[in-house]
Order: C-alpha cells, then structure tokens, then sequence
C-alpha cells in the first residue's frame, strides 16, 4: 500500500508512521516527489490493513495498489524518474541519451578512438562490455578486470560516463569503482539475487528485457533492484524472442508507451541487439525516438569486419554521426532533444 502524507507533515510524524510500519513486520519506503510525499510498504498487505494509518498525524489518504510490482508503479510514483549520471546527463527526462560504443572491450587504444568518435558525435554515455555473456563457452568471453580498467581510463580521458555489465555478484565492487551504470543482461533478468545485490547499492543500473519476458516480469524484475533501496533503475527494451528469423529478436517497440504509462521508470531501446544487422538499427533507432524512448544503446565499430563480438550489427562511424543528426530532427519533432 501506499501512505500519502499532507503537505504539512513533519519529520517526527513521518517517523511515527514509519516505526509503525515496522512494528508490524513491515518495510517503509519514503519517496519525496515534486507534488507529494509518500511511504510505500513492503511486505505483506494484509498486515498492513489491520493498522487504521489515516487516523495518524500527518496522514492524508492510504492507498493500496492492485498490480504486483508496487514501487515501479505510476500508483507509486506519478511523474516520472529522472536518473542523473553527472552535469548535463539525465536519463528520463527532455534529452534522449544515447549510450554507443563497442559491444566489447578489444584493447585500450581502439576503445580510446571508438570513445572520441562517438562523443563527437554527440553521445553522452560509453558502452562497452568488460565481461561477455556468450553463448557458446568457446567464445571471446571479454577483457574482464583489464576491460575494466580500459573503459575508466576512457572516461577520465574522454569525458563519458560508462555502462557496462555485471554478470557475477562476485564482480560488483569492481562495477562499484569502475561503471557509471552497471548494465544487467537479458539473459540475467530474472537472476534475482543479482538483482538484489544491485539494489542494495545506488549504482544506476541498466536492466534489460528478457528475450521471453512479458512487460509484468520485466518490471517485477526492476521492483527486485528497488525494492531494495535502489530507486536509480533504468529499463532496457532489446528484443523478444518470436517465430520471426529475419532479425536476431522482434523489437517490442509497443513497450515504450505500455511501460510509461504502468511506470515512471524510464525506458531505453537497443536497436542493434533486436536486429543482429547494422542496416536495420538506424530505422529502428529513430522509431524508438518517435514512440517516446528516452534513451538509445548503439553499437559502434571502427572496423566491424575484424570486431571480437557482435560485428554485423555495429555501426561504422560515419553511418552513427549522420544517424545522430536524423535523430535530433526526429526528438524535435517530438518534443525533445538529443
């Protein structure tokens, strides 16, 4: 359920609801927005409705909310999540970021030059994987601790901000020390306790769609990482997997305006993991704008050809900055920017 507090109530009264709450086996959860101040509980409902919370001081009305995921709800939380990464850098609100890069880290001096390029361009966050979640266990499985240090390295000298993934708990201080963003996998979607070990820091975290997730699992995905404390999520839609074999994954791009209007979280699209095909992510890219994403992940590749990962779906540099200027006309068609 959800507490909503009058404007006038002070903290000794937020205090007294909140040792309440706990009292009967529960978690408080305080949310300041912009137009009202709430306490989300955690836990069983049912003991909740047993404590009359409207008659406490500084109680305005008590909510209960009917979906399953409580936290990542608009019911929870009306306006919508910014996520801030650094001066100039909000995800979730009037700029499109775009977050492009390698899909792996090869070596320091081309993760230098991809960096520069992209930024050039006009991206605002460096992707790039340090650990690779691979298929068969015979591929390039990625750099690891080194590919960690290059891509700080690349952030101190280029001026961007990092995402990449985590796949192992085991790893996380390194994510702690390294990444602006720490990135979690379809694959790892619904790897719960990865979730919460994340949500137990306030870390952004990307956290991408399964590949045969519906939108209910994906956001009850996203309540494990705030439900533990972790309100810095981001929601990554890359694909689902249907009967269609012309590209890797079939772009669910109905999930933008389906997620915005169930959550304030905000919602980002990979174009190039849902085609597998570099000619196919400039089209959908610009339909993620269109639709309402407010976000971009695209991968960038000076010599896609001789790319350890993923290289026919990266795009050359010269093909992601004339994708960049159709993309700002398209956010200003829209409403936005880039």
């Amino acid at each position: 359920m959800i507490i909503v507090l009058k404007p006038e109530a002070t903290k000794k009264e937020i205090k007294h609801v909140e040792d309440k709450i706990r009292q009967l086996g529960l978690k408080p959860m305080l949310s300041v927005g912009k137009e009202r101040t709430i306490i989300g509980v955690i836990g069983e409902e049912d003991k909740a409705r047993i404590q009359p919370f409207e008659a406490f001081p500084g109680v305005e009305s008590v909510m209960p909310i009917q979906k399953p995921y409580k936290f990542v709800s608009r019911e929870f939380k009306k306006e919508n999540s910014v996520i801030k990464l650094g001066p100039g850098v909000e995800i979730g609100g009037e700029k499109v970021v775009v977050m492009a890069g390698p899909c792996t880290v090869e070596n320091r001096e081309r993760l230098l030059r991809i960096a520069g390029v992209v930024k050039k361009s006009g991206a605002k966050v460096l992707r790039g994987g340090a650990f690779k979640p691979r298929t068969s266990p015979y591929s390039f499985q990625g750099l690891k601790d080194k590919g960690m240090k290059f891509l700080f390295e690349a952030k101190k000298a280029i001026g961007l901000p990092i995402v990449t993934e985590l796949m192992d708990p085991r790893d996380l201080p390194l994510f702690l020390k390294y990444a602006d963003i720490i990135q979690i996998g379809a694959r790892n979607m619904q790897n719960f306790e990865l979730l919460k070990e994340v949500g137990k820091t306030k870390k952004p975290v990307l956290l991408k769609r399964g590949m045969a997730s519906t939108i209910k699992d994906f956001l009850l995905s996203a309540e494990y990482v705030i439900s533990e404390g972790n309100h810095n999520c981001i929601l990554c839609e890359r694909g689902i997997r249907t009967f269609e074999d012309s590209t890797r994954f079939t772009l669910d791009i109905s999930a933008v305006p389906v997620i915005k209007k169930l959550s304030h979280l905000p919602v980002v699209i990979d174009p190039s993991h849902c085609s597998g095909i570099w000619e196919y992510v400039a089209p959908l890219a610009k339909a993620a704008v269109a639709v309402g994403a407010d976000g971009l992940l695209i991968e960038v590749h000076d010599d896609p050809e001789q790319a350890l990962c993923d290289g026919p779906q990266a795009l050359k540099p010269g093909k992601f900055d004339r994708l960049m200027t159709e993309l700002r006309q398209i956010a200003k068609a829209v409403g936005r920017a880039i």
